[in-house]
């Protein structure tokens, strides 16, 4: 049986301004490291795990990090194919910004974005890959909100209606007689933690 955990990054200041990330490389904020290493804590209480892979982005990155120092493993290696979603003209922009510069239905324009189902063929080809290569290994994979997502309702399109993740929840999924099975989903009980942390 091969386990893959999936985290979504910790939270970043885009995030909290509702600005478009995409693939613009945003670091983590001061409260998404804390995340990192609350869950870091968490999954170094659990069962162990083999490797992490995260995306090339620096917020999964430096989650990845974070959380591998914790459960001492190193991060294998970066994986440009589960970064997010790139949003064209629309990064950095906010919900207000967007409706002013295109009006309602901006998201009908295309504006270089990427669309979904080209974000979940690229997230399941990962997954798919990794698993094969890695047979039987127990794989953390570090990623982004809307790639996670899509990429799970590709894998098991009637588990979810649309999956939504919070930062640095836990997702586990398990390969087990040629089938998916989610043992775990978006769990996020290691940021009730009221310990204090320091990075």
């Amino acid at each position: 049986m091969t386990t893959i955990g999936f985290i979504r990054h910790g939270i970043t200041e885009w995030n909290v301004t509702g600005r478009a990330q995409g693939i613009s490389d945003v670091p983590l904020n001061e409260t998404g490291k804390r995340q990192a290493l609350k869950a870091g804590k968490r999954l170094s209480r659990e069962e162990k795990w083999d490797m992490i892979i995260t995306s090339d982005l620096s917020r999964a990155i430096e989650t990845g990090s974070i959380i591998g120092r914790e459960i001492k493993v190193p991060i294998h290696h970066y994986d440009p194919r589960i970064r997010e979603k790139n949003c064209g003209e629309v990064e950095g922009t906010t919900e207000e910004e967007r409706l002013q510069k295109w009006g309602r239905n901006w998201r009908e324009l295309g504006l270089g974005m990427e669309t979904d189902d080209e974000i979940a063929k690229r997230g399941t080809e990962f997954v798919e890959e990794i698993s094969a290569a890695y047979r039987g290994k127990r794989i953390l994979v570090v990623s982004h909100g809307l790639l996670l997502g899509l990429t799970l309702k590709r894998l098991l399109p009637n588990q979810w209606e649309k999956p939504e993740l919070e930062h640095t929840s836990v997702t586990i999924l398990e390969y087990k007689d040629d089938k998916w099975d989610c043992s775990l989903y978006n769990c996020t009980k290691h940021l009730n933690d009221t310990h204090t942390h320091t990075i």
